[in-house]
């Protein structure tokens, strides 16, 4: 789809107005909001500021530009609980607010133990059919008005609590601290979120990542760890095409390589991103081994430290397991560049990551100060182990 930004004018763009209105996010300048009033068709400052607003609260990426992913979640957003009848499309899965609100819904009511993550996929058929046959109604796994009246006339009688996450701990405690057999997916390159035209920076970026790759592969091997890559380098395949196969090799883990691209260069540093959402829900463990790979990297190299943030990109949204993605560096930096093009400190972040992963084993348990632990040491816990 073209991009739509400042400036532009047509049916689109009165759309995009519509939608931010409908969120609040569009105000008339007697304080009223937007949707009461004809929408225009003209993406002025206002739509601009109302657009970075929303890329911010729903974890996009903020710069004012509708492309196809800031697009598809102003769709999303505009479905409403009740607005459309909703059900289990195998080719093309439902998506948008509304089954968000489901989800949570049937959830406090203990039916939904999955990441509430907009997306009517089966696990969410599921829930709906336990709901009906447990209510008296027939179980299709459709949401229409009488599921819809059925749910509205219990209200909200539980909140809070998550049996995702609970089950995410859990699964990892019972998997034990060895990193031996642990399923790892390793995703590197560049392509889908910061998809690159040919070029000097998107040939380095693509060499220096998967060389960080295969060293990172390289030592979870030596850890006794099973690795698969998510593509074989040649083209570039979409975030969803990324997802669908770590899906497919039901890995426990996911680390995505990328590095930073800002028009300024003076942009630089460390990023690590996990699943999380303007619903409340997150990815508990994708949260605690973005947190653990953060640090390890800010305490070991020069690279500034830009912490940990909650996102909503497709390649963290449609993983059926934890996934954490790092921006190593900026490429588009002088200083990142030069770091990341030191064999050496692409050792030392490959270390790093997979000091990460081990502490998230470790539950807290016979861990080490951030930084500390070495490639050596994981290795002697390992056969002692």
């Amino acid at each position: 789809m073209p991009l739509f930004r400042l400036g532009d004018q047509g049916p689109a763009v009165a759309e995009i107005r519509t939608i931010l209105a409908g969120q609040g996010l569009l105000a008339t300048t007697g304080g009223r909001h937007a949707a009461h009033v004809p929408a225009t068709d003209v993406f002025d400052d206002d739509t601009d500021h109302a657009v970075r607003a929303f890329q911010q609260q729903r974890g996009l990426i903020v710069d004012g530009v509708v492309g196809p992913s800031t697009y598809r979640v102003l769709r999303e957003a505009s479905y409403q609980l009740g607005a459309r009848v909703l059900l289990y499309r195998l080719s093309a899965p439902m998506v948008g607010d509304d089954v968000a609100t489901l989800q949570n819904r049937l959830q406090n009511l203990g039916y939904y133990t999955s990441l509430v993550d907009g997306v009517f996929a089966e696990t969410t058929h599921d829930a709906v059919c336990l709901y009906q046959s447990e209510y008296g109604l027939a179980a299709d796994g459709i949401c229409g008005p009488a599921t819809l009246r059925s749910l509205d006339r219990l209200g909200t009688r539980v909140t809070g609590g998550s049996p995702y996450a609970i089950r995410q701990e859990e699964h990892v405690r019972r998997s034990g601290p060895q990193l031996s057999g642990k399923r790892i997916v390793i995703d590197p390159g560049s392509g889908g979120l910061h998809d690159l035209s040919d070029g000097p920076t998107a040939e380095l970026e693509s060499r220096l990542l998967w060389d960080l790759a295969a060293r990172l592969e390289g030592r979870m091997a030596a850890a006794g760890m099973e690795t698969f890559l998510s593509h074989d380098g040649r083209g570039r395949p979409g975030d969803d095409e990324r997802a669908r196969v770590a899906n497919m090799i039901d890995a426990d883990l996911m680390i995505s390589l990328r590095c930073g691209h800002y028009p300024n260069p003076s942009a630089n540093g460390v990023a690590t991103f996990y699943f999380g959402n303007s619903h409340g829900s997150y990815s508990t463990i994708g949260r605690n081994l973005a947190g653990f790979i953060q640090r390890e990297v800010a305490a070991r190299t020069p690279l500034t430290d830009c912490r940990s943030h909650e996102r909503t990109w497709e390649l963290l949204r449609l993983t059926r397991m934890p996934v954490t993605l790092i921006d190593v560096g900026y490429i588009t930096n002088p200083d990142d560049a030069e770091i990341l093009g030191d064999p050496d400190y692409r050792n030392v972040i490959a270390e790093a990551i997979l000091v990460a992963v081990k502490r998230l084993y470790l539950l807290g348990e016979n861990d080490r100060p951030t930084g500390t632990y070495t490639f050596a040491d994981l290795l002697a816990a390992e056969e002692i182990s």
